[in-house]
């Protein structure tokens, strides 16, 4: 498999064993410790086929026998039970955002074992690449248990395209026609696995998160780029060269926030990070000394009491469920995902978004209940970085595993 090719994209037959393999892990990821009777029961596979299936994903590292257990009555065969081993492998994550890149190591439960964080300070694509992996080699030195890297996940944002690893085009960073999972395989010599920030995060939250088992889901990521993520029946929509999800310049009806595109009322200009944190030094809610920049110290402020910044945070928040209305009215999902920093610290932000959802879509979405804020509050950007790379695992766990080496 090319280094970006999509499972979609591999021969009939590898689609197929790959499938069922991928559908036992699957299984073992959301109900283990499970016996082997209720992975057949589960996947549909017969019990030969399942613990063919079971015995090379256990030589593979993937997975691992447990203890023999007795019925919990005491009465019937003991049965031997199977978990996610996650000794054997670990993923590298790089997560790069505006103002920093962060970079951690995650077992295959997506569980986030140790992070480091980069400022960019005006460094060069290549430079930043490199910062990344050299600390990311050090962090799986230090870490990793003797566990063996698998591959590398990377999530940036602005236009991705994830079957080549580039980023195609991030205005905020100024980026265009970065090879960025090719620079990162040079310096680290690991697979690498590339994608856009929220599609990464729809990943994640399929895997470990709220959207497991959802039949549709719609992810929205706001921070200082804002972007959305479709799946149904668990594939992400891609559209060509990866360019779905990108609605920036979707406009909103109560914003006259200046684009830089010329326009007013953009959805990332009327709601991003950075444009918060100027009004917050504007109405003198952040002082210069946070600057125009620091929504950590807005986020702050709203939490230990200040009225002003809580109430900046919500009125982002019904814009962002503005926005978000928009997205739910085309695409109808079971699940909306929403990853911002408010929403998932401030209740009274949630129930912003929410009213503004149910206010001003047009379906019968029930938005106390379809709308949750992000699985992953402590450990977004991580998980984000790491779930590029952990969705490549559960689609493809025989390609990716026997690529290790071991």
């Amino acid at each position: 498999m090319r280094p970006h090719q999509r499972p979609q994209d591999r021969p009939p037959a590898a689609n197929k064993r790959e499938a069922s393999a991928a559908a036992i892990l699957r299984a073992v990821l959301a109900h283990g410790p499970v016996a082997r009777s209720t992975i057949a029961r589960l996947t549909g596979l017969s019990p030969a086929s399942m613990t063919g299936y079971c015995t090379e994903l256990i030589a593979l590292g993937l997975l691992r026998d447990l203890p023999e257990q007795t019925q919990s009555n005491g009465v019937g065969r003991p049965h031997l039970p199977v978990d996610i081993d996650t000794a054997r492998y670990v993923v590298g994550a790089v997560h790069i955002a505006v103002p920093h890149t962060t970079v951690a190591v995650l077992d295959l439960r997506g569980r986030v074992l140790a992070e480091s964080r980069i400022p960019h300070q005006d460094a060069s694509a290549a430079d930043t690449v490199r910062r990344a992996a050299g600390t990311l080699l050090d962090l799986l030195r230090r870490h990793s248990a003797g566990a063996t890297a698998l591959g590398v996940g990377v999530a940036c944002g602005g236009w991705v395209d994830q079957e080549t690893g580039t980023v195609v085009e991030h205005a905020m960073l100024g980026w265009r026609q970065v090879p960025l999972g090719d620079l990162l395989r040079e310096h680290t010599g690991l697979p690498v696995h590339v994608d856009g920030h929220s599609r990464a995060l729809l990943h994640g939250e399929r895997l470990f998160g709220a959207a497991r088992g959802a039949g549709s889901v719609l992810h929205l990521f706001v921070g200082n780029v804002v972007e959305a993520a479709f799946a149904l029946d668990d594939a992400a929509h891609y559209g060509p060269r990866s360019q779905a999800g990108l609605i920036a310049h979707l406009p909103l009806a109560d914003s006259a926030e200046h684009c830089p595109c010329g326009r007013t009322g953009c959805f990332q200009a009327s709601v991003s990070e950075r444009t918060v944190s100027g009004r917050a030094v504007e109405t003198g809610v952040l002082t210069a000394h946070d600057s125009a920049h620091d929504f950590p110290a807005l986020l702050t402020a709203a939490r230990t009491g200040n009225q002003a910044a809580l109430d900046l945070l919500v009125e982002r928040a019904r814009l962002i469920g503005q926005g978000a209305a928009l997205l739910i009215d085309v695409f109808n999902p079971e699940l909306v995902v929403v990853a911002e920093q408010a929403v998932m610290a401030l209740p009274p932000a949630l129930a912003a978004l929410r009213a503004e959802i149910a206010a001003s879509s047009r379906t019968q979405i029930d938005a106390t209940t379809a709308v949750v804020p992000s699985s992953f509050a402590r450990d977004t950007l991580a998980t984000a970085g790491g779930s590029a790379m952990l969705d490549v695992l559960y689609r493809n766990p025989l390609a990716v595993a026997r690529s290790s080496g071991r």
